[in-house]
C-alpha cells in the first residue's frame, strides 16, 4: 500500500510539473489566491507538496483545499489523494468510509489506483458521499518554513563531502546505518557545523546542551566532538524503541520522555514534520537492530497507568542487581505503537548506564 501511494504521488508530480508555469517556483512558494481558481493538475502539483513538505512548509490543511478544489473539478488524481488522506489520517480523523467515497470517484474515472484501493475497502465503498474537510480560509498564507537552526558566527564548518565521509567511518562503530545519521543531519543543520537553532541546539546533530552534557560533548561545535555525541544518542534511541524509526526521531527531535507520554509521535506539528521529512529521506520505517543499552533514570519514574497505553503483556523483562545485592525487574519490551518498546518499570529504581553507551546519565 505504501508503494502504491509513492508511485501515485510521483505520477502525480510528475505530470502536473508541467504545468508549473501557471504558478510560481516552489522555493518561493505559488500566488495563493491564483492557485485556489488554477488549473486542477496545478492545483493538485502544489497540493501534493504541502501535503508532503516538498520545497515548501508542510501543510496537511492547504493540501486538503487545494486538492479539494482540483477533485471538485472532477480531477480523478486528486480525488485518489483525498482518499488516502482520509485512509491514513493524514491531516484529518481516519474515515474509511469517507475514503471509499471518494477512491470511488476517482476509481469512475479508470483510476487504476483508487480501483484497487477501493477493492480492498470492500463493503464501505458506498456507505457515504464524498465530502471534503472544513475548508481552510483561501486568504491565509501558509506558515513560514520550519527554522531548524540558524547560523553562529564561528570557524568554517568542513564541507559536506567530508561530513559525509566521517559520518561513514563512524557510523558503524555505533551499529548505525550511515544514511540515516546523514538524513538528521540534513534535516537538523544542513550540514553546518556552526548551526544554532533558537532553543539552544548546537552543531551537525543540534544537540542542546542537557543531551550534549548526557553524552559527554565538551564543545558541540567541534564536527567530530557533534557526532559522536548524535550517533551516541540516535543509537540510544533505536535501542529504547526497538528500531522503530518514526519513534526515534520524534525521541530525536521532541525526547523520548513525549513520546513515552503519548504513546507514539508527540501530536506537535513540528515533530510530525520532522519525522515526515526523515523517514522519507531515509526511506525505511525499521533500522537494523542495535545492541541494548540503559534507559535513563528519569524515564523509570514516569507514572505508568495500566489502561493509558495499548500495550500487550509483557514479552520479555530484564533484572537489575545494585551494590547492596537488591534485584528487581526494570524493564519490559511490550507492543508499543505497533513496535516492540522496552518500557521502563516505574516501581524499579534508577537503572545504571554503561560508560560506553550513556556516558553521564540524565539526573
Amino acid at each position: 500500500m505504501r508503494d502504491l501511494m509513492k508511485l501515485h504521488y510521483f505520477l502525480v508530480v510528475g505530470m502536473a510539473g508541467l504545468y508549473g508555469s501557471a504558478v510560481q517556483s516552489a522555493a518561493s512558494g505559488p500566488d495563493w489566491l491564483r492557485l485556489i481558481k488554477g488549473a486542477p493538475m496545478a492545483q493538485t502539483e502544489w497540493a501534493a507538496r504541502y501535503e508532503h513538505g516538498e520545497g515548501v512548509a508542510q501543510d496537511y490543511g492547504r493540501a486538503m483545499q487545494l486538492y479539494c478544489a482540483a477533485a471538485r473539478r472532477g480531477h480523478a488524481p486528486a480525488q485518489y489523494q483525498l482518499g488516502w488522506m482520509f485512509a491514513n489520517g493524514r491531516g484529518v480523523t481516519r474515515d474509511d468510509a469517507q475514503a471509499a467515497a471518494w477512491f470511488r470517484l476517482a476509481a469512475s474515472k479508470g483510476d487504476a489506483p483508487a480501483q484497487r484501493m477501493l477493492a480492498r475497502l470492500g463493503g464501505l465503498a458506498k456507505t457515504k458521499r464524498a465530502i471534503c474537510a472544513e475548508p481552510v480560509d483561501p486568504t491565509r498564507r501558509p506558515p513560514p518554513p520550519l527554522q531548524l537552526a540558524a547560523v553562529r558566527r564561528g570557524p568554517p564548518s568542513p564541507k559536506r563531502a567530508q561530513v559525509e565521509a566521517m559520518v561513514t567511518r563512524l557510523a558503524p562503530n555505533y551499529g548505525l546505518q550511515p544514511s540515516l545519521v546523514l538524513a538528521v543531519i540534513e534535516a537538523e543543520s544542513g550540514f553546518n557545523a556552526q548551526a544554532r537553532s533558537d532553543k539552544e541546539a548546537q552543531g551537525l546533530m543540534q544537540l542542546i546542551p542537557k543531551t550534549a552534557q548526557r553524552f559527554g560533548v565538551q564543545d558541540p561545535y567541534d564536527p567530530v566532538q557533534n557526532l559522536h555525541g548524535g550517533m551516541a544518542y540516535l543509537r540510544w534511541l533505536l535501542a529504547y524503541f526497538r528500531g522503530d524509526v518514526r519513534l526515534t526521531l520524534a525521541g530525536y527531535n521532541a525526547g523520548e520522555g513525549a513520546v513515552v507520554r503519548y504513546g507514539g509521535v508527540p501530536p506537535y506539528a513540528e515533530t510530525r514534520a520532522y519525522v515526515e521529512k526523515i523517514t522519507r529521506a531515509y526511506g525505511q520505517l525499521s533500522h537494523p537492530p542495535v545492541a541494548p543499552v540503559a534507559r535513563p533514570a528519569s524515564l523509570t519514574r514516569v507514572p505508568f497507568a495500566a489502561s493509558a497505553l495499548p500495550v500487550s503483556p509483557p514479552l520479555w523483562a530484564s533484572r537489575w542487581v545494585d551494590s547492596t545485592g537488591n534485584s528487581g525487574q526494570n524493564s519490559v519490551v511490550r507492543q508499543f505503537g505497533g513496535a516492540a518498546v522496552v518500557l521502563p518499570n516505574p516501581l524499579s529504581g534508577p537503572v545504571a548506564a554503561p560508560r560506553e553507551a550513556l556516558p553521564q546519565a540524565v539526573r
